[in-house]
């Protein structure tokens, strides 16, 4: 059986919740940096503040698809049970968020705002492969990168929108503008509403439906705990061994100690390595630990080639994240620190510059991308959005004056359009779907892992070869996204 072909409505629906979503995010990613600054804390440390949002969900994301997969609650579904959740919270943190005084009240509100967005955001991405035969997969994911950059627009513009209407843009330090508070207090509610209409205005296809589209029995994971089984204790010691020796390398070479993190990821996942294939030889299966680890172990080549690219794009887009507020209100607004009044002018820039790539990403999903891939394929296409992104950050070190910066963020638009439509489009059609949610989760690893990445290599980085000199940021995301160019190479699709 295939599934029923999906009309412009259908389409909409199915993915207008993701909007909603991604205002949450776009307020997150713009404005956190200048909450934790308007609070007091000092550049240097901003890394370590955003580590809770990636680490949130390297946990969450795989949990998530694994549970999503094997959830069925009659009318309300299989993935809508997690929308609505994650949107409930996320509204809450949202809420709270400009309440905050105090530094560690505000990275509190952050984990808990990126912890509620990722429960939500997850099966969105499955929730496309649930609904969509597979000709519609390239167009589902256009339209869900088209609702993420309206969603973004919305969010990153908000503040600037605000002070234009009137709304005081300043604060004292210690205290958060009201065009921020405000800003999050509408999309708190923005949020939850645009969720909402995906949940009432979808219905998912039932498992026994399911498996009749799939042609298949759905797979209960007896291949990938057979695997797991019978694999030696070398992978997970040498994870173990790996997060030793970046601890070490903290300890002698003086390393920011947010490292110390990382060091214990690595050692967390080879401790969780060893034990779910303990669980597997013993024949107890039926656990969450051990299907996940098989299922990362044992993914598709096509995904594992993808995940290299995915890996160096998303480097990139977090450390622009962290980093276009303290570098676009000291290089381009002559204030280094958050108590001079045009730091706040830099940040609200800030925000208009993300409106644009966001607003750019929302038109390449449906005009540019839909045509270069017709014409040249979609792992070619992608090479030529990462390419324009890396332009984009280049020209930062060109550029003077903060108005022409809206050209850089056009080749970062188009570059974020790939990254948010390409490598899923690419991904969906060749995974079995009876795995589409852990799958998904375990994809968004690899935009998790080089976030943590960025939050405990960067601030080391940067204290020791330019300090006090943020726009060097800008230089290595141009590098890690020509990186991702050359890593789809090896990705082959068909057109």
């Amino acid at each position: 059986m295939e599934k029923p072909r999906q009309g412009l409505a259908g389409l909409w629906n199915i993915s207008f919740g993701f909007f909603g979503i991604q205002i949450g995010f776009a307020l997150q990613n713009a404005n956190m940096s200048r909450i934790f600054q308007s609070l007091g804390t000092e550049i240097d440390n901003l890394p370590a503040l955003w580590i809770a949002a990636p680490l949130t969900g390297l946990l969450i994301q795989p949990v998530i698809g694994h549970m999503s997969d094997r959830t069925w609650l009659g009318r309300l579904g299989r993935r809508r049970p997690y929308f609505l959740a994650g949107a409930i919270l996320a509204a809450l943190a949202l809420f709270a968020m400009p309440l905050a005084h105090v530094l560690l009240f505000a990275a509190i509100m952050l984990w808990l705002l990126d912890a509620s967005l990722n429960i939500s955001m997850e099966p969105f991405r499955a929730f496309v492969g649930d609904m969509l035969r597979k000709d519609q997969h390239s167009a589902g994911y256009a339209v869900q990168t088209a609702f993420i950059g309206a969603g973004a627009v919305v969010g990153s513009i908000f503040p600037w929108a605000l002070e234009h209407l009137g709304v005081s843009n300043a604060a004292p330090v210690g205290t958060i503008p009201d065009t921020v508070r405000y800003a999050f207090w509408f999309g708190g509610g923005a949020l939850f509403l645009a969720v909402l209409w995906t949940v009432v205005s979808t219905r998912e296809y039932a498992p026994d439906e399911m498996a009749a589209f799939d042609g298949r029995e759905a797979d209960d994971g007896g291949a990938a705990m057979r695997a797991l089984a019978t694999r030696g204790p070398v992978g997970g010691l040498a994870w173990i061994g790996g997060g030793l020796a970046v601890t070490l390398l903290v300890l002698w070479l003086d390393l920011e100690k947010e490292m110390y993190l990382l060091g214990g990821l690595l050692a967390a996942y080879g401790i969780a390595s060893l034990t779910a294939r303990g669980l597997a030889r013993s024949g107890r299966t039926a656990n969450m630990l051990s299907h996940i680890v098989g299922d990362f172990s044992g993914m598709p080549t096509l995904m594992k080639r993808l995940a290299v690219a995915q890996f160096f794009s998303w480097s990139a887009l977090f450390i622009m994240w962290i980093n276009t507020t303290p570098v676009v209100a000291q290089y381009f607004y002559g204030a280094a620190d958050a108590s001079d009044p045009r730091f706040q002018e830099g940040a609200n820039w800030v925000g208009v510059l993300f409106t644009v790539y966001n607003g750019v990403a929302a038109v390449a999903a449906l005009t540019l991308l839909p045509l270069l891939s017709a014409r040249i394929g979609k792992a070619r296409t992608h090479i030529v959005g990462l390419l324009c992104g890396a332009a984009g950050y280049g020209s930062f070190f060109v550029i003077h004056d903060p108005h022409w910066l809206i050209v850089s963020e056009i080749g970062v638009g188009i570059a974020w359009a790939s990254i948010l439509a390409m490598p899923y489009a690419i991904l969906a059609s060749s995974l079995p779907q009876a795995k589409l949610g852990v799958y998904m989760g375990l994809f968004n690893v690899f935009i998790v892992v080089p976030q943590l990445l960025v939050a405990t290599v960067m601030g080391s980085i940067m204290k020791h070869f330019f300090p006090q000199e943020p726009i060097w940021t800008m230089a290595f995301a141009a590098a890690t996204l020509v990186a991702a160019a050359i890593a789809m190479l090896w990705v082959k699709d068909a057109r």
